[in-house]
């Protein structure tokens, strides 16, 4: 099979061939650095972490680039409101500590680091550069307000709204900027004139007087810079598709550059079913988050979902991955019992050398199918304990291979050296105990579909009863039966 991925611009699945044989470039929106990260940006990362370690699995060579926002409307605002309050923090003291904690949230659950992490404060020159070109090419104008700020004119490209494939005429107004100096008020900013109430060291000079980018040609400059004219993906989340990639589409092939090749964009993260946001006050923290579970379960829920899909979040559906992952530990830990010196065979190295069953491959290989991926990572084990409680020791061992290999292409591998120095076994002890109780509930709740198959309802509330009896509940839905500690 070919590598499937769903292009968000062409809205459809199609091969991924890269550019180059044997590499894949990839260039992913990063973090604003205005507050701590949430939820959302856990997720983000995650999901382009997944598919940068399958790419390596197949032995492409990445070289993914996320960039930092690190100078922004909100980050000043932020700085500004600190300092009014009684507090000394400048808003490049803010930047930098917030994205400190950016940088911690994503180590601590696993997500390898960029190959390059470009700061947009230090790619200035590449920015302003950009703009100039798109000026001589009569797609940007400055403002005509006799102020230094620039604005890239909308309706000078015909391909605008290609991405999201909007009429123009249908777009809502840019908000990035006040209309004052725009031909048009969806005209949006590429460089933001100096203001009397912001620090100088906010700006920086240029052919138009001093200012600060726009937040979109920073990732058009960047991207350019570190890939290239054309490179094989651009990533980030759903809601970056309109304005910012739209507008990045509409900058970076209107000064003549290919781009992206290819768009990729995650889900979203909904809590109690609804979409997280500020204005609802449903945020979750990466602190709260890293505070009510192991960071390698919390790697796993994060990614349990479909990237493209919703992520819903609750504790409950949190404890039940804790649960899942208690599952694939307990297994490894009965093997490393059972096979003794035999054991370490099946660690070590990495995925590119160790064969991963064809289920597994197939649903990477369609668009990342990391839920199909899971399912036949559990079969695995499911195998495995079965095998052991047979004393076939060498389908066990064949098992735990198997399960060591496709743990290692998710990053989620105890063993490994990353989750030793977190203290990652820390908790395994409830979770595998999780684990263990969900074996058997899964087993009772088999046997009461058995009988439920059969007409013997009797025997059926039987089961539901001496478990509702142990403080368990079950609750039937047409995708099946789910339990939970009443």
């Amino acid at each position: 099979m070919k590598q499937r991925i769903y292009d968000s611009r062409r809205q459809e699945v199609v091969d991924f061939d890269p550019r180059v044989p044997g590499e894949v470039g990839m260039y992913v929106c990063g973090p604003t650095v205005q507050s701590a990260p949430h939820i959302g940006h856990l997720r983000s990362a995650l999901v382009y972490d997944q598919l940068r370690r399958w790419f390596l699995a197949t032995g492409e060579r990445v070289t993914l680039i996320r960039n930092v926002t690190d100078i922004d409307d909100k980050i000043l605002d932020g700085a500004r409101a600190a300092q009014e309050a009684g507090g000394h923090e400048e808003w490049w003291a803010l930047a930098y500590r917030v994205e400190r904690e950016f940088t911690g949230a994503y180590d601590a659950i696993g997500v390898l680091p960029p190959t390059y992490e470009p700061r947009a404060t230090a790619n200035i020159a590449e920015m302003i550069a950009l703009i100039e070109r798109l000026i001589e090419r009569g797609h940007a104008y400055p403002a005509e307000d006799g102020t230094a700020s620039v604005y890239f004119d909308t309706g000078s490209w015909p391909e605008y709204g290609a991405l999201t494939r909007q009429r123009r005429e249908q777009m809502e107004d840019a908000a990035d900027s006040e209309p004052v100096g725009k031909r048009d008020p969806r005209d949006f900013a590429l460089w933001k004139a100096h203001r009397e109430h912001e620090p100088l060291s906010a700006s920086w000079p240029s052919p138009w007087g001093r200012g600060r980018p726009g937040w979109h040609i920073e990732c058009s400059a960047m991207a350019t810079r570190y890939l290239g004219e054309q490179f094989d993906i651009h990533g980030g989340g759903l809601d970056l598709r309109f304005p910012h990639h739209e507008n990045e589409l509409a900058q970076s092939t209107a000064a003549g550059d290919s781009f992206a090749r290819h768009w990729i964009h995650n889900g979203l993260v909904n809590t109690g079913g609804q979409k997280m946001s500020k204005s609802l006050g449903n945020s979750l923290f990466a602190h709260e988050l890293l505070a009510a579970a192991r960071p390698i379960v919390l790697r796993y829920f994060l990614g349990s979902a479909h990237y493209r899909s919703v992520l819903e979040y609750s504790p409950e559906l949190l404890a039940e991955a804790g649960a899942a992952f208690g599952r694939i530990e307990g297994f490894l830990e009965r093997a490393s019992v059972r096979l003794g010196e035999r054991m370490p065979a099946a660690f070590g190295g990495s995925a590119t050398t160790r064969e991963l069953p064809s289920a597994f491959a197939e649903a990477m290989l369609d668009d990342f199918g990391v839920p199909q991926a899971l399912a036949a990572l559990h079969g695995a084990v499911r195998a495995g304990n079965t095998a052991l409680d047979a004393d076939d020791l060498e389908g066990a061992l064949a098992r735990a291979v198997e399960v060591a290999a496709m743990l290692d292409v998710l990053g989620l591998d105890p063993r490994d050296a990353h989750w030793q120095a977190a203290g990652g076994s820390a908790g395994a002890g409830v979770d595998s105990a999780l684990g263990a109780l969900d074996s058997l509930v899964g087993a009772l709740i088999e046997q009461r579909a058995d009988a439920r198959a059969n007409k013997d309802f009797a025997s059926s509330d039987a089961i539901r009863d001496s478990l509702a009896a142990a403080g368990i509940a079950l609750e039937d839905s047409p995708n099946g039966t789910r339990w939970s500690l009443s």
